[in-house]
């Protein structure tokens, strides 16, 4: 007899590792122009003292400022804008892992990986 996935999502709904962290829908945005605004915020002073500090807004460990990398909280794909208060730095191993998630995907995400 198989095993049976007994995780469940916040509501107590079951889910399966596999289905929780995709998107299905994007969201109408014109993902160019939110590009151009976020390389445009790169070269701001509000960026490079965001970038000062040197932690990873995700695993908040310390690295270079040329370590980090810009990461939107909701992800461009997902509607999310280019906005200062979208916009965080991390390094580029919680960048990758994050991908297109949402926060509080990421948040599960994280709570899936410690249970195990």
């Amino acid at each position: 007899m198989a095993k049976r996935d007994n995780k469940r999502d916040r509501y107590g709904n079951r889910i399966k590792s596999d289905e929780l962290f995709h998107f299905t829908e994007m969201m109408p945005v014109n993902v160019e122009e939110e590009k151009q605004k976020a390389r445009k915020l790169r070269s701001s002073s509000w960026w490079k003292r965001k970038m000062g500090d040197g932690h990873c807004y995700y695993c908040r460990e310390q690295f270079k400022p040329s370590e980090l990398t810009m990461d939107h909280l909701i992800p461009l794909a997902r509607g999310g804008r280019s906005e200062k208060n979208n916009l965080v730095p991390c390094c580029k191993e919680c960048n990758s892992k994050k991908k297109y998630m949402m926060p509080f995907e990421w948040d599960e995400y994280l709570q899936l990986i410690s249970e195990k």
